[in-house]
């Protein structure tokens, strides 16, 4: 259980007691934003979309990502942002000793098993900044074209149609949300899917439940999740797979 933080109300100078909140990591490690207690909170006058995510690396796997920042709210009325201990860089990893004279990699020289297809080759990906929702679905638009997927659309009415993008055999969704993606949200794109005689893809900000991710296993849906900087990353095995080999 993640240990409580206290918190002085700026206004009304009273002290509280906050527990920072956690969220599930991609990894699948649970993970608790780092609040510092011994830091002024800052009070929260105005909202954008950027300020509402604070990046933070994650002590299981070491990986990066966007989420929600933590707020409290006073019974004066007032809400603070609170401040967040910043992710220390990565290491460095030292370069890779270059190839001998006549040695390559598996399968240059026939020594490979031969077995893996061939990864499909493609472009170095070129994000989009996400400050609003619409920038998320963009981000997710790119990336399906990114991948190969031919004339990527909006459908009219994303509410009514259950979807946010499609694109030749796939549905798309896209969770522009502070909190994990539901388990349901998963089965719903899957059996929209299974009504346009598609793939459901999910593009999600905040990650997934834990029972999301196991169901999405089980159905073969593809997800990824996206930062700020709106680079999707592969999640699980079958989104690996649409990356590697993209659309059938």
């Amino acid at each position: 259980m993640a240990k409580s933080v206290p918190v002085h109300c700026p206004t009304c100078r009273r002290e509280h007691s906050f527990t920072p909140p956690t969220f599930p990591c991609a990894c699948g490690a649970p993970l608790t934003l780092p609040v510092l207690a011994d830091a002024s909170p800052e009070l929260l006058a105005h909202r954008t979309w950027r300020d509402a995510w604070v990046a933070v690396r994650c002590p299981a796997c070491d990986r990066q990502d966007q989420w929600p920042r933590p707020e409290f709210g006073c019974s004066c009325g007032t809400v603070v942002r609170l401040p967040v201990r910043s992710p220390a860089p990565p290491p460095v990893p030292p370069p890779a000793p270059a190839p001998a004279p006549g040695e390559g990699g598996p399968g240059e020289d026939g020594s490979g098993d031969g077995e893996r297809p061939a990864a499909v080759q493609r472009p170095a990906f070129r994000p989009v900044a996400i400050r609003t929702a619409d920038d998320a679905l963009a981000a997710a638009e790119r990336y399906l074209t990114w991948l190969g997927c031919p004339e990527v659309t909006r459908p009219g009415d994303p509410e009514a149609a259950g979807v946010d993008l499609r694109a030749g055999r796939l549905v798309a969704r896209v969770d522009p949300s502070t909190v994990p993606t539901s388990l349901r949200a998963v089965e719903c794109l899957w059996l929209h899917g299974l009504v346009d005689s598609a793939a459901g893809v999910f593009f999600s900000l905040a990650g997934y439940a834990r029972e999301a991710r196991s169901r999405a296993d089980d159905l073969h849906v593809p997800l990824f999740v996206m930062d700020l900087t709106g680079t999707p990353q592969p999640l699980n095995r079958p989104a690996d797979e649409l990356v590697e080999r993209g659309p059938v």
